[in-house]
């Protein structure tokens, strides 16, 4: 099918990728037709094609583009020197991104059971490199004697799910600007950890 008139690959395929994001965002995965998001950016639902082989590649491609961003953004983060201050550098980072990315965070996290296996294998593997990451930061405090965490595991996915509960009530008309924010969370996280 030919392209529709005026539409160019490096305009068309980012309105692509950002309509299904905001859809899946929005109503789910499941819920979503290809049509839909054909609609959504104003081109016929076989035009889709020319810019993903289906509606799970363009999940897979929306879920490892944003994972690989956040590594990437984390690695340009400076850390500081010792466990306390990474562990500051990182709460600080992961809300600050999140907050920026509510709906790339909603489908990373809520559409995991929609993958196909080899797709959910990738992810899963891009996953735990940011979480090891923090893993190794409360490894790292603990074996200093900065941090008390009995279960380094457990305390990763544990302040990693409290940091990204951020996203379901943060608002930037509430009370609390993103800098509050961002104080208070580091409070938390170095109470969680014993510091």
């Amino acid at each position: 099918m030919a392209r529709k008139s005026g539409s160019h690959a490096g305009i068309t395929g980012p309105r692509v990728r950002d309509a299904a994001e905001r859809l899946f965002a929005r109503h789910g995965y499941a819920a979503v037709s290809m049509r839909q998001i054909a609609a959504e950016v104003g081109v016929q639902a076989g035009a889709l094609y020319l810019y993903t082989r289906d509606k799970q590649s363009l999940l897979f491609d929306l879920m490892q583009s944003h994972l690989r961003d956040l590594m990437q953004a984390w690695q340009a983060v400076p850390e500081g020197d010792g466990p306390a201050a990474r562990l500051e550098a990182f709460t600080r980072f992961h809300i600050r991104h999140h907050l920026a990315r509510p709906d790339a965070v909603f489908i990373a996290y809520m559409e995991l059971r929609s993958l196909e296996p080899e797709n959910f294998k990738v992810i899963e593997a891009l996953r735990k490199r940011y979480e090891d990451v923090l893993e190794e930061i409360l490894r790292d405090g603990a074996a200093a004697g900065v941090f008390t965490v009995p279960d380094t595991k457990l305390a990763t996915m544990a302040l990693i799910a409290m940091l990204t509960g951020v996203n379901t009530w943060y608002r930037d008309s509430g009370r609390l600007s993103r800098d509050r924010v961002e104080d208070l969370y580091c409070d938390m996280v170095r109470r969680a950890v014993g510091a």
